[in-house]
């Protein structure tokens, strides 16, 4: 009997990327980018300062199909995705998240990425 949890995530994985994407440029220093489709998300988290204050803020989060970044597999903090923004394209930095790492399956099949990032502006 098929897994049929398994196909409807990648029928819902093929749809994301065919109608909520956008082409943005993947790149690690020292290689070329490379194109991929990717949506745009965002995670919130808490930060603790020294003194015991709370912060809560977000990241910019990408999720990108994992066969899309085969060669760049897994992302690392310091890559660079340049996308296309409302004032032009900016660039965004991966981090890493406290907990999280630089990126997480954003499903339990793994078959997407969500890749954590901060923006460092326009280009």
């Amino acid at each position: 009997m098929p897994d049929m949890l398994r196909q409807g995530l990648a029928w819902l994985a093929q749809q994301r990327t065919r109608h909520m994407t956008s082409p943005v440029q993947y790149q690690r220093t020292g290689q070329t980018p490379i194109t991929v489709q990717a949506t745009f998300g965002r995670t919130e988290y808490d930060i603790t300062d020294g003194a015991g204050a709370s912060l809560q803020t977000h990241v910019v989060d990408f999720l990108i199909l994992a066969s899309d970044l085969v060669a760049l597999h897994p992302p690392q903090r310091g890559d660079v995705i340049l996308a296309p923004g409302s004032g032009g394209d900016h660039q965004y930095e991966v981090l890493d998240l406290p907990g999280d790492g630089c990126w997480r399956w954003s499903d339990p099949y793994h078959t997407t990425l969500r890749i954590h990032t901060k923006d460092v502006g326009p280009l």
